[in-house]
């Protein structure tokens, strides 16, 4: 049986290694199209519908506990008040991430992921790569030392499997001494060009495809990654532009229609 069937998926093209015109795709925050992001069901969805590339994101709970969640607040996902760093790990463990207004009450009781718990699930596929974003809503509360030293304790496990990624060019440069690879997120490409962003040695830049130059190639000393993006000609049209990597939350229909 393909391993798509498990998740309710029809296609049975896995994507095991990227076509030479194809952009290497990156799960963003899982499967996030068709579960709730960021939990470990929307992984496991992503590596059965064939990525090798996983993105998630990373606050840290009021007793510092590093934990897979995007928002600023628990609102969206949770359906509760108040942010992640309101909540001792004991609460968020009673809290579910079900994405009530995409999904109703379907994935009620989906568990907010520690990253220790996604350290876990990463060591069991050897073959994927993720890429682990600290957010600066963490920063701004733990500071660069705090988020960092508990970050690399819960990926100890899987260090050389992961690429430390943010917007918080302070915590990439603390970071960049010890961890083995970093990459910076922008808004704007252009935003590489300024000294602060060029003085980091990042392997690759994650952008926002709004925030791209209409036209042209990308010529960057980084990897360039652009999210969001859902279509196969668009992502192609990125790729041919320079592209190595393409972001998106509907992993399975894109990577099919990519070899459609």
């Amino acid at each position: 049986m393909c391993p798509h069937a498990r998740h309710g998926l029809h296609w049975c093209d896995c994507v095991t290694e990227p076509l030479p015109d194809v952009p290497i795709l990156i799960a963003h925050r899982g499967y996030a199209a068709r579960f709730p992001e960021n939990t470990l069901l929307a992984l496991a969805a992503a590596v059965d519908a064939g990525a090798r590339h996983v993105e998630i994101d990373v606050l840290l709970s009021a007793d510092g506990v590093p934990v897979l969640f995007h928002d600023r607040d628990c609102g969206r996902l949770c359906g509760m008040p108040g942010a992640i760093h309101d909540y001792p790990l004991d609460a968020l463990r009673a809290m579910s991430s079900y994405a009530p207004d995409r999904f109703g009450e379907r994935y009620r009781g989906t568990r907010i992921p520690t990253l220790a718990e996604f350290a876990a699930w990463l060591g069991r596929h050897p073959d994927v790569t993720a890429f682990v974003e600290i957010k600066r809503q963490a920063v701004e509360q733990f500071g660069c030392a705090g988020v960092l030293a508990a970050v690399s304790q819960a990926l100890a496990p899987v260090r050389a499997q992961t690429i430390l990624i943010s917007f918080s060019l302070a915590v990439l440069a603390a970071a960049r001494p010890s961890w083995p690879r970093i990459g910076v997120v922008v808004d704007r490409l252009a935003e590489l060009d300024e000294a602060a962003v060029s003085a980091l040695p990042c392997e690759i830049a994650f952008c926002d495809i709004a925030g791209l130059p209409p036209a042209g190639p990308f010529v960057l000393r980084q990897s360039l990654a652009v999210y969001e993006v859902d279509d196969a000609a668009t992502a192609r049209s990125l790729a041919a532009r320079g592209a190595t990597y393409i972001e998106t939350f509907a992993i399975g229909e894109l990577s099919q229609a990519l070899r459609s």
